[in-house]
């Protein structure tokens, strides 16, 4: 996925790393790189605010307790597994 432009950081690493920057879980530098980019990029925005929503439907049917560290990673494996074949 991409707009075509340039961009400092390249689509497929904020792609990667979306669900680090929702959670907060990056360090400020990246963190505004990755902000930067969603500016600037239609398409990483639009699979942003996809999978905002996702973390909020799960964090609303979850709500009761949290998710296994064992069964997140999981899910996040096969989330980049799936976007990885929509990509090619």
């Amino acid at each position: 996925m991409s707009c075509g432009k340039p961009h400092e950081t390249d689509c497929s690493e904020v792609l990667d790393r979306v669900y680090e920057y929702l959670d907060g879980e990056m360090a400020d530098l990246d963190c505004a790189k990755i902000k930067q980019h969603l500016e600037e990029c239609a398409p990483c925005l639009a699979e942003y605010h996809l999978d905002e929503v996702v973390k909020a439907v799960i964090r609303r049917s979850c709500a009761c307790e949290p998710a296994p560290e064992q069964l997140r990673a999981r899910i996040l494996t096969r989330i980049t597994e799936v976007r990885l074949q929509y990509e090619l």
